[in-house]
């Protein structure tokens, strides 16, 4: 098994450290276990020593996250009528499938953009979105504005420790990681608050199962 962070320090000075931010960010946005944040904050922290350069760190990480999360959209819908055949009408399945459609609609931009900073929420996100048909175009945009955010916010994060503890890239690095997963935590709790206020009415109809 690749140990990604370990390659990514070794090759900190090298050109190939840029194919290891593309690989990593595109991977790991359908495979949940790839630790792309953690190797990115540590491409950040070493663009505060001149090291990496901090605009071809985030333009890379953009571009292959971008990318990468096409892979489980285009698998959604490649799977999207199968799994409507398993959904008849009237059923519970299929009026919480029909339910997050209508989410989609109405905030496919929210889901997106802050599912695209909690790791396995990133992937259940952008398949569920292909599976219910959302518009490629819109999909598109959303994601763009996702991954770019998600790649500048990750990198700066770790340019800010590198910043402030030049003196100590251990610590400069804990730091990024720390502040980088206090957002996402964050992020989860008001996604979770939203879920619940948004949560999927109850029907007094009988179901087909």
């Amino acid at each position: 098994m690749i140990d990604w962070l370990e390659l990514a320090e070794s090759l900190i000075t090298s050109p190939w450290l840029y194919a290891v931010l593309i690989a990593v960010s595109c991977l790991d946005s359908f495979l949940p276990l790839i630790p792309s944040e953690a190797v990115v904050v540590v491409a950040g922290v070493y663009a505060a020593t001149g090291k990496t350069d901090l605009v071809l760190v985030i333009a890379a990480t953009t571009l292959s996250a971008f990318l990468g999360d096409m892979v489980p959209y285009v698998a959604g819908r490649l799977l999207g009528p199968r799994v409507l055949k398993r959904l008849p009408p009237g059923t519970k399945r299929r009026r919480a499938h029909d339910w997050f459609t209508r989410q989609l609609d109405a905030r496919g931009g929210f889901v997106l953009v802050t599912t695209r900073f909690i790791p396995v929420g990133r992937y259940l996100a952008t398949l569920s979105t292909g599976i219910v048909g959302y518009p490629l175009g819109a999909y598109m945009a959303f994601v763009g504005f996702a991954t770019a955010t998600w790649s500048a916010y990750t990198v700066l994060t770790g340019y800010l420790g590198g910043v402030i503890f030049q003196e100590n890239t251990l610590l400069a690095i804990a730091v990024g990681l720390a502040l980088a997963f206090l957002v996402t935590g964050v992020i989860e709790v008001v996604r979770h608050l939203r879920r619940r206020g948004g949560a999927i009415p109850h029907s007094t109809e009988t179901t087909v199962e």
